[in-house]
């Protein structure tokens, strides 16, 4: 066991859930080791045998990364404190992981062979303040895994170590852990371009997803996500005093008009079955009530599950945008920001882990899933390789509350990070048989 810091650490029934210090043991990590409450495995028993052996072996061991990550949170292209742990803990046994320039990010390959299937997790943090009240809540101001990165991050380690033990593997397994992904332009472009997709075939991913009950994984064929773009609009105006519009350019009332107008042009522009939406969430202009200001700003975002949509997107905003205004005479600037592709996992791929699914946790555990607008930069592998991403279940089931990633109150059952492993582990297998 790496040592980690020693700290008081959260009594948990066999479920990996909190209860009250009367109910249960405290745990602790420390230099000694991990003692906590077990977690049920609920694929205990599926195989392979050198699986089950270390789940049973490591489980405690799993959990204690993922708080130790949890309770140290490291905001995107910081995970440096995070991307030394992974390595240390691929390091002791006997792996050569090797960490990407910028120092956060690291790749690693298991077995050998010409065949390559790629898995990825994700490191950093949300700029938030955590609300949870866990014993092993963040302790760094202004940061905190509310999005399941922590999960991502321990799950895939777990992957990697049983991989590790494994007799032989059919082929190679690369191990990609990802700074970045909360940021556009997002880390996923970072391990492209440090050649992290050189030989792979095909590349897997999980998500935690708080509207599904632990023990299933949710998948779909094709688009999973949306792509996610944002825009800012900058206007320009002389001002003047609000009795005398007509000799100046009224800069509020061009707002208003782009506010309102704008998302109705694009849903005459594009096709509606693309789910393409835009939403502003800034406004800034003025102060005075009687004075037409000089300057305002518009923020705001654009989403479309459809590729090809997205791709004509930057031309037909600026289009539009100059046909608004051009009576107004209020001057603009546009800036806009490309995100990230749509996630679209192809058929071939996802039947690969479907199959890895059902071994790893039963026919039952699939799920369906709906698309997300949501934006994930997972998508970026997906234009170099082909791939699947899936939503791995965390919530506990009733009578327990749904608690939605990206808020402070975020939390996930941890009987789902040895389902993470056993999915990840059964369809690496599967992909290279």
């Amino acid at each position: 066991m790496t040592v980690l810091d020693s700290r008081p650490d959260v009594p948990g029934d066999p479920h990996g859930r909190m209860m009250t210090p009367m109910e249960g043991p405290e745990a602790l990590i420390s230099e000694a080791g991990v003692s906590m409450a077990p977690v049920e495995d609920l694929g205990a028993g599926r195989g392979p045998f050198w699986l089950d052996d270390w789940l049973r072996a490591n489980a405690t061991d799993l959990l204690a990364w993922r708080r130790h990550i949890h309770a140290h949170p490291e905001l995107s292209r910081h995970e440096f404190a995070t991307t030394e742990l992974v390595v240390t803990l691929l390091r002791t046994v006997g792996l050569k992981p090797w960490v990407l320039p910028g120092g956060t990010g690291v790749v690693c390959d298991i077995g050998s062979g010409e065949k390559c299937v790629a898995l990825r997790a994700d490191m950093d943090a949300l700029p938030l303040t955590e609300a949870t009240g866990l014993p092993y809540a963040s302790t760094t101001e202004g940061a905190a895994h509310m999005c399941g990165h922590d999960a991502h991050t321990a799950i895939l380690l777990g992957a990697a170590r049983a991989l590790a033990g494994a007799p032989e593997l059919p082929g190679r397994v690369r191990l990609i852990f990802q700074p970045a992904e909360e940021v556009m332009p997002g880390g996923a472009l970072d391990m492209i371009a440090a050649g992290a997709l050189d030989g792979v075939e095909r590349i897997y991913g999980l998500h935690v997803d708080p509207r599904l009950e632990v023990g299933s994984v949710g998948m779909r064929v094709g688009a999973l996500t949306s792509a996610a773009d944002l825009i800012e609009l900058r206007l320009t105006s002389p001002g003047g005093h609000t009795s005398r519009p007509h000799l100046t350019a009224d800069l509020v009332h061009a707002l208003g008009t782009v506010i309102t107008s704008l998302p109705a042009v694009l849903s005459r522009r594009v096709d509606p079955r693309s789910g393409t939406v835009l939403v502003w969430g800034a406004v800034h202009a003025g102060q005075a009530a009687n004075a037409v200001p000089q300057d305002g700003v518009l923020r705001g975002t654009l989403r479309t599950a459809d590729h090809e949509v997205w791709t004509s997107l930057e031309p037909l905003v600026a289009s539009s945008v100059e046909s608004l205004l051009a009576p107004t005479g209020v001057g603009f600037s546009l800036d806009y920001r490309r995100g990230v592709p749509p996630v679209v996992s192809d058929p071939d791929s996802t039947a690969l882990m479907r199959a890895g699914v059902e071994a790893a946790l039963g026919e039952g555990a699939v799920a369906g899933t709906e698309q997300s607008s949501g934006g994930e930069d997972f998508g970026w592998y997906l234009e170099h390789v082909q791939g699947a991403f899936a939503r791995l279940g965390v919530w506990s089931g009733p009578p327990e509350p749904q608690s939605d990633i990206h808020r402070p109150t975020f939390v996930l059952d941890e009987r789902a990070l040895l389902c993470g492993v056993r999915t990840l582990v059964h369809t690496a297998l599967t992909a290279l048989a």
